[in-house]
């Protein structure tokens, strides 16, 4: 599978980080306190849409011996810049929910201490490339692809042939039918924009004038493009054409065995979610017992209901619903690390220019 590894580690820095607030699952604390040295507890810094079901955490401290204090911040790249903020002070023990977007400036910038952490079956292919004597410092937990969603209630009742492809998105057929989170604003949105470079090399900023020139809509965050705009969301929205994720069928189930949408498979760009062990961590034992229980068998089986991603383990049973719904793509869109580095600032500015004429 081509995939997209440590695509854009620095493409955000300069995105303003938001605040990290303390959202403790299991007990709590002040944002800015560094982890507090006690042997029992282990703190998890992680990002807001961080959830797994309370029983699976109670397993962990059961097992381990350890409290587990949960602090969420935004989304990858604000939780990756408060972390490079707070390097020298680190206010956890264990980050979660870096993914490959970001994850080399997370090792780049020494957030991670390097761990021993052992890799069940299939995880090792999701490590980050190319491998270095840094590549421990992150364990996969969990992976997905970000693609181009549609509503097929919505185009057979309107006699509509769906799109297929990104050119697609920007045929008068579709005209005011697209819904897209902004780069700048949102993961998925990010994961767009790479893969419109990748797709259309240097002329992508004609490409995204000719995709808003068709009326595509854009908004800050994928709860806005999903929940508010989107035909199957839940505010019932008018456009049937948005960004989301390969494992959005699975959750529009119609209730007589099928799904009422369908992720668009040559749109697609992977994104691997990372835990690692923060450096400077006060507590390093409860952080790799930590890291290995994200691993384990019971962890794995509940992400794909509880965060809406696939295991990186595979030998745990996907969902039925996600067997039947959650397809994911033979190939995905690839963007050399090196080209982005090179050229992030001129793209981030170009993307702003003609989003915003």
């Amino acid at each position: 599978m081509r995939s997209v590894r440590a695509l854009a580690s620095v493409l955000l820095a300069g995105v303003a980080t938001t605040a990290l607030t303390s959202c403790s699952l299991v007990g709590g604390g002040d944002e800015e306190e560094t982890a507090n040295g006690s042997p029992g507890k282990v703190v998890l810094v992680t990002h807001e849409s961080f959830a797994l079901p309370e029983e699976v955490l109670d397993r962990f401290e059961e097992e381990s011996g350890f409290r587990l204090e949960v602090r969420s911040a935004g989304d990858a790249g604000s939780l990756t810049n408060r972390l490079v903020l707070t390097k020298d002070r680190p206010i956890g023990d264990v980050v979660f929910g870096i993914d490959n977007t970001f994850a080399s400036r997370a090792v780049d910038e020494g957030v991670l201490a390097d761990t021993d952490v052992e890799r069940p079956a299939g995880a090792a292919a999701y490590d980050l490339e190319p491998r270095s004597d840094t590549a421990d410092d992150l364990v996969p937990v969990d992976t997905g692809h970000v693609c181009v969603n549609v509503d097929d209630t919505w185009f057979e009742r309107e006699g509509v042939e769906p799109p297929r492809t990104l050119a697609d998105l920007t045929e008068p057929a579709y005209r005011d039918l697209t819904v897209v989170p902004g780069a700048t604003t949102s993961s998925p949105g990010l994961a767009f924009l790479l893969a419109t470079i990748a797709e259309e090399g240097e002329d992508w900023p004609a490409y995204w004038e000719r995709l808003l020139a068709n009326g595509a809509k854009l908004v800050d965050g994928w709860s806005d493009a999903y929940q508010v705009d989107f035909t199957q969301g839940g505010a019932k929205g008018d456009r049937p054409i948005v960004v989301s994720y390969d494992s959005s069928p699975a959750f529009t189930l119609d209730g007589e065995g099928g799904t009422t949408t369908s992720a668009l498979l040559d749109t697609c760009v992977r994104q691997v979610e990372y835990a690692g062990l923060l450096a400077g961590a006060a507590n390093p034992d409860g952080g790799t017992a930590l890291l290995e229980f994200l691993l384990s068998p019971e962890v794995q089986r509940a992400l794909p209901d509880s965060m809406y991603v696939f295991p990186v383990r595979d030998d745990v049973d996907l969902p039925t619903d996600w067997a039947r719904f959650a397809e994911q793509p033979e190939a995905a869109y690839d963007v050399d690390p090196a080209e982005i580095a090179a050229n992030r600032d001129d793209w981030l500015r170009e993307w702003s220019d003609v989003t915003s004429r």
